[in-house]
């Protein structure tokens, strides 16, 4: 179990990483972080990560890069998702939410350690399950970055659409999800018509759709059943609702990454 304290000045330390996690101050709605990693771990400002002005290091490119497992990237971008979010909630003044959000990234990194020295008698569970995956279809890019971050914070490997035709370009070219996000009032075209494309298709007609909208199935013409979505989420929604269903949708096949 990681327990976090919040007093000034305790660590939080992943010794097989050689990181350590340090909470210097907190005031008001702001806390103050100290990250120490090794240099061929990038640590940065989330504006400097989304203008890419970093370098990938000759460790990094090097045998050491190599063996980064692709499941291992995908933890360090859900805890670097996980900072983005806490940096919302604290300029927002959510100090609560703020706090759940620090045990998700801290967990995150904790999910890393294990990887690289798993306890003894252990089994990965990508051994023996496959990772469930999420398509979550969205035209509003804050909200669709705000879902996306808290799935993968939630433990699913995650892909996103701006709209139905993307929703479906991107069904036919990559590997089938086990849930599709949909939703429904969006530009070029909508929720419904995808949703009808994708029950038309012999290929993904058992593939689950969950509609996520701001309006009433009835409005939209869509039916919640075999024909249509198989769950309907009325925004504002709770995500963890939305968490929740897709374990019971999909328990049987796959599990969190």
């Amino acid at each position: 179990m990681l327990v976090l304290s919040r007093g000034r000045n305790d660590q939080i330390v992943f010794p097989t990483l050689g990181m350590s996690v340090e909470i210097l101050r907190i005031s008001g709605n702001k806390v103050r972080l100290g990250i120490d990693a090794p240099r061929n771990i990038p640590v940065m400002r989330h504006e400097v990560a989304e203008r890419g002005e970093y370098k990938t290091t000759d460790v990094e490119s090097g045998q050491d890069g190599a063996q980064l497992t692709h499941a291992m990237r995908n933890r360090v971008h859900t805890a670097v998702l996980g900072l983005h979010v806490l940096h919302k909630q604290f300029e927002s003044g959510e100090t609560d939410d703020a706090e759940a959000t620090i045990f998700k990234i801290f967990n995150e990194l904790k999910a890393i350690e294990d990887v690289l020295d798993p306890p003894s008698g252990t089994t990965s569970p990508s051994e023996t399950n496959k990772i469930c995956r999420a398509l979550l279809v969205e035209d509003d890019s804050n909200e669709r970055e705000l879902m996306a971050g808290y799935l993968r914070m939630s433990g699913f490997a995650v892909e996103t659409a701006h709209d139905g035709l993307q929703a479906m370009i991107h069904l036919a070219k990559h590997e089938r999800p086990d849930v599709v996000l949909m939703d429904m009032r969006m530009p070029r075209f909508d929720g419904r018509k995808a949703v009808a494309a994708i029950r038309g298709n012999p290929s993904f007609r058992d593939l689950k759709v969950f509609g996520v909208s701001g309006t009433d199935p009835s409005e939209i013409e869509i039916s919640v059943g075999p024909r249509g979505v198989d769950r309907w989420f009325s925004k504002p929604v709770d995500p963890q609702k939305i968490v929740e269903a897709i374990h019971e949708e999909t328990a049987a096949d796959c599990i969190p990454a």
